[in-house]
């Protein structure tokens, strides 16, 4: 077994709810996973994230989890997981587990027997505090779901912490019994043959023990307020405390005793989000990898993704970032990047760019037919986040919707009700449409991720970025043998440019023709160059084309 599979690998992430429907209920299962997992071994993905499948109320959706070591009837049972896990494996696949491990929720048989009374033996479990003189919570923490993170308790007569849903409280870190629970909690998973986590909010896990407030965040003057106050304060004493460190190393530890499994953490932190990351995987007694929200949000120029990049490995050159266009928190890429092109080729150009990065990489389920976010009605929100903001933010389900097999009823999904609907602008993107047919943007990830595999240094090479106007991205990865120079337009028109110390384009390169000494990038187009050995990569005048 290679240790260091994880690095530069390709996670693809499945969300349970809206994968593949074995039962004809409307919500995706784990029996539905294990029919369909040939269809990420296809796509040349080395891995899967399952989001939660333990036993929840599901008011967020499984982030809410009431039994660490069991799987939601919802989803399943164990039998069906260890199922998923064998063929995984006989696929080729590596199988990652969501890690809810800093709040659980209140049905938690912990927290019911905390919430009890002030001498339980787990009254400590999760985080108490006193009022204040006036009655209101300790200090002026907000949840990110909205509200104080305070929820008043009549039975203990204190507030317990909640950094989301009121029935999301959180644990109490600074309790070493805590810690050694949740880590007996991942030991069970291990046992069973799971080759890694991924870490939910990795940056909350503890809070400022002196229950300081937190100060506010700076703004422009004249700047209107965030739909969300949460955005409002920087949150220094609620979370990223220095003792996560020390529990990280915990977890580093016990996953160090099973050989090839790995962990990459969820950053949640704005502003100093990659400084977070470095310092979560510097060295090797902490997270294997970690990704951050950096590249989800709407910026998209070359320089905000170089940024990204160069300000990770400025902060940890011994770290390891994964990188994410998508997934289950945020809209979905083509959505976000709409004004920046075409849907498809936007979609094409994300794939070379997110798999030519250095790091590694996860996909989101659907990511590989340029799926497009479902615009969401009110009376179809199940979403918290969504119904606490709505109009201007209609939260989460938009990028949850089910995965579109075929243009059939319901895409393939179910037989049922699908949870959420599978519109008709989601359904035109099905696989069955895509399938084997040349230039789609299924074919082209699969090439992608073909053209990635056979060339190790866009998966663990280093990466040179080369000065370049917007909206040209321009790098080399490697350094001598089998180098490669990557380029990228970002913009609706096409660039012309004259590289030297490189060869014609390669692999799956999409839009570029080259012209006696010219190459020309079409709108959204994309190149990969082999580079002459001993040569030092140009790109000579770079115009509009």
């Amino acid at each position: 077994m290679d240790a260091e599979w994880w690095r530069g690998s390709v996670t693809y992430q499945i969300y349970p709810r809206s994968f593949q429907d074995s039962n004809g209920d409307g919500l995706g299962d784990l029996p539905g996973i294990t029919a369909r997992l040939g269809h990420v071994a296809a796509l040349g993905a080395d891995a899967i994230w399952l989001s939660p499948i333990f036993r929840s109320p599901m008011a967020d959706m499984g982030y809410d989890v009431s039994d660490y070591t069991d799987i939601d009837p919802v989803f399943g049972t164990l039998a069906d997981f260890d199922a998923l896990v064998a063929r995984a494996h006989d696929l080729g696949l590596k199988v990652i587990i969501d890690q809810v491990l800093s709040h659980s929720s209140d049905r938690h048989p912990f927290f019911v027997e905390s919430r009890r009374d002030r001498t339980n033996p787990r009254a400590d479990w999760y985080v108490w505090a006193d009022p204040r003189p006036d009655g209101g919570p300790p200090n002026n923490w907000p949840s990110v779901f909205g509200g104080p993170a305070w929820t008043w308790d009549t039975r203990r007569r204190q507030y317990y912490l909640h950094n989301f849903l009121p029935s999301q409280p959180d644990f109490n870190f600074h309790n070493p019994a805590v810690q050694d629970w949740l880590l007996s909690t991942m030991r069970f998973w291990l046992d069973r043959g799971v080759d890694g986590f991924r870490l939910d909010t990795v940056n909350y896990y503890f809070h400022d023990a002196a229950l300081r407030s937190n100060p506010p965040l700076r703004r422009a003057p004249g700047q209107p307020p965030p739909v969300n106050p949460y955005d409002m304060q920087d949150h220094r004493h609620s979370k990223t405390q220095p003792e996560n460190l020390a529990f990280l190393e915990r977890m580093r530890a016990l996953l160090d005793e099973y050989p090839g499994r790995a962990m990459v953490g969820e950053v949640g932190e704005a502003g100093r989000a990659l400084q977070v990351m470095a310092d979560y995987t510097a060295g090797p007694r902490r997270l294997h990898m970690a990704y951050s929200f950096d590249m989800l949000g709407p910026q998209f120029s070359a320089h905000h993704f170089r940024s990204r990049i160069q300000g990770f490995f400025r902060a940890a050159p011994d770290g390891w970032p994964a990188w994410a266009f998508s997934n289950h928190d945020a809209i979905r890429h083509v959505t976000r990047w709409a004004g920046h092109g075409a849907p498809e080729d936007l979609a094409r150009l994300a794939a070379a760019m997110l798999l030519s990065f250095r790091g590694s990489v996860c996909l989101y389920q659907g990511e590989e037919l340029g799926q497009t976010e479902t615009d969401i009605l009110w009376e179809e929100l199940t979403d918290p986040l969504g119904r606490q903001f709505w109009p201007d933010y209609k939260g989460r389900d938009g990028c949850r919707t089910p995965m579109v097999w075929d243009g059939g009823p319901q895409g393939g999904f179910t037989t049922g009700t699908p949870w959420l609907p599978v519109k008709p602008p989601q359904l035109a993107c099905n696989v069955a449409a895509q399938q084997g047919m040349p230039g789609s943007v299924l074919e082209h990830y699969r090439a992608v991720l073909a053209f990635r595999r056979a060339h190790p240094v866009l998966r663990t090479g280093a990466i040179r970025f080369l000065r370049a106007p917007e909206p040209l991205l321009a790098f080399v990865r490697g350094g001598d043998e089998g180098a490669l120079l990557c380029l990228f337009n970002l913009g609706p028109g096409p660039l012309r440019l004259r590289p030297a110390g490189c060869g014609a384009p390669v692999g799956p390169s999409q839009a570029a023709i080259l012209s006696a000494r010219d190459l020309v990038l079409g709108p959204n187009g994309h190149a990969w160059l082999p580079v002459t050995p001993g040569a030092r990569p140009r790109l000579g005048r770079v115009q509009p084309g």
